[in-house]
């Protein structure tokens, strides 16, 4: 019997039993009625879902019938998003507050337009220094430890709120083009939250340890999670009045609460920022003088200490961010070290779309060029499987090009030299992210 007689049958029973009832009864019945019709409203709507699934799944590749969650709970009262503890390694955190495989997300970057520049300048991941230790590459005047994180790949930097200053000694002379990127991990952000709680980062021509001096450029990115107060940069050169100060009202809550990557370019005077796969900020004359503005600070304001926390990690800043396109037509061959995968795998990280992009572009334009791509990795572990994983990212690349940007397979050939051919000293993380990297030559 179906649920649709069930229910008739139901009600016809009701109405013998209360046909004879007095009228001062007549409410109870409707009571009654709507409660069953309810009742079977949701039960049509569970047997409706239950068999949309079993459809969806006869549709979807197996490896898509049983895949994971995308991401950690959005909603700021979630507790276990928000609650963590610590142990001797350092803070622990929830299955929920880790975020999966970006690699699986590369169709939302297909258009993402930055560029990272291809001379590392300055790399840090912090797998250099010990759990618990003020990393070695940094200064301050304030507090903060390399911790690793339960479920989340690699070493991370927190950075204690106060007014605290942390800078790189080494990050001294920034050309007029580069850029900036690293990933952000929080923790315990919630409606509780400050309105006046950022993450700043500030590019400036002074290496004291604090944040303002004659000339600077400081974005910062609101961590409220109860409203939106979006982003707000400002520039100070002591040379030039009338300064630039920018409000960009950006829902960004639910990005800081999953792992953003953030990209900042600055070719000449222009200033651009991107938040995963959307550019926030492009303002052409941000940097008002050139050649003034040579070292990189960050600090924290606002935040709870201990409860409310953030860190870093992936700190990479680089000379460049030109244009591959024309030279690659130019010059018929560009390595790059700009396109990332996740560690030991052959999935490319979204945020290195721009530079494939940039290479679809050429191959539109002209299609006569065909082009060999080539992979490289650093000397760490097995030199076969160097060479093997070399191979494989080379053609995750070649594929990227062919399904998201739709070029012919015929153009493309693939090759990997592992740890074969190193461009740079292997034995240091900046060495390693050099050689790391992806050749395109025109054949």
């Amino acid at each position: 019997m179906n649920i649709s007689l069930k229910f008739k049958n139901i009600v016809g029973t009701a109405l013998i039993g209360l046909f004879m009832m007095p009228s001062a009864n007549a409410q109870i019945w409707k009571k009654l009625q709507k409660s069953a019709e309810r009742t079977v409203e949701r039960k049509l709507e569970q047997k409706t879902e239950k068999e949309t699934g079993k459809m969806m799944d006869s549709i979807l590749e197996p490896s898509q019938k049983s895949s994971p969650q995308k991401g950690p709970s959005n909603d700021p009262n979630n507790a276990p998003n928000n609650q963590s503890s610590t142990t001797d390694d350092g803070p622990k955190t929830s299955a929920a507050t880790v975020r999966n495989n970006v690699s699986d997300n590369l169709e939302v970057y297909s258009k993402y337009d930055f560029v990272p520049g291809d001379k590392v300048l300055f790399y840090d991941d912090f797998s250099q220094d010990f759990i618990g230790d003020f990393p070695s590459k940094w200064n301050t005047n304030g507090s903060g430890e390399v911790v690793k994180i339960n479920n989340v790949e690699g070493n991370w930097f927190e950075l204690k709120p106060g007014h605290s200053v942390f800078y790189m000694p080494d990050v001294k002379d920034l050309p007029e083009d580069y850029t900036i990127e690293f990933d952000i991990l929080t923790q315990g952000l919630d409606k509780g939250t400050s309105s006046s709680s950022y993450l700043q980062f500030t590019l400036t021509d002074s290496d004291v340890l604090k944040k303002y001096s004659d000339n600077y450029i400081q974005s910062s990115l609101s961590l409220c999670q109860y409203n939106s107060y979006g982003i707000h940069s400002t520039n100070i050169f002591k040379s030039k009045s009338g300064g630039i100060d920018s409000q960009v009202a950006a829902d960004i809550r639910e990005a800081l609460l999953n792992q953003p990557h953030i990209a900042i370019a600055v070719t000449r005077n222009r200033y651009r920022l991107w938040i995963n796969e959307t550019k926030y900020l492009d303002i052409p004359r941000m940097v008002a003088e050139l050649n003034v503005l040579k070292h990189l600070k960050f600090n924290v304001i606002g935040l709870k200490e201990g409860q409310e926390r953030i860190f870093i990690t992936n700190l990479r800043v680089a000379d460049g961010g030109e244009d591959l396109r024309r030279k690659l037509l130019s010059e018929g061959k560009i390595s790059t070290n700009g396109i990332l995968f996740d560690s030991g795998s052959a999935n490319i990280k979204p945020q290195s779309l721009g530079i494939v992009l940039q290479i679809s572009q050429v191959l539109l334009q002209d299609e006569n060029i065909k082009l060999n791509i080539v992979g490289h990795t650093d000397a760490d572990g097995n030199s076969d499987a160097n060479i093997a994983l070399s191979k494989q990212r080379a053609e995750s690349v070649k594929n990227a090009l062919i399904n998201l940007y739709n070029i012919p397979a015929g153009r493309l050939q693939t090759d990997g030299k592992g740890a074969g051919v190193p461009v740079a000293d292997n034995t240091t993380p900046d060495g390693k992210a050099q050689n790391r990297r992806v050749e395109f030559i025109k054949i």
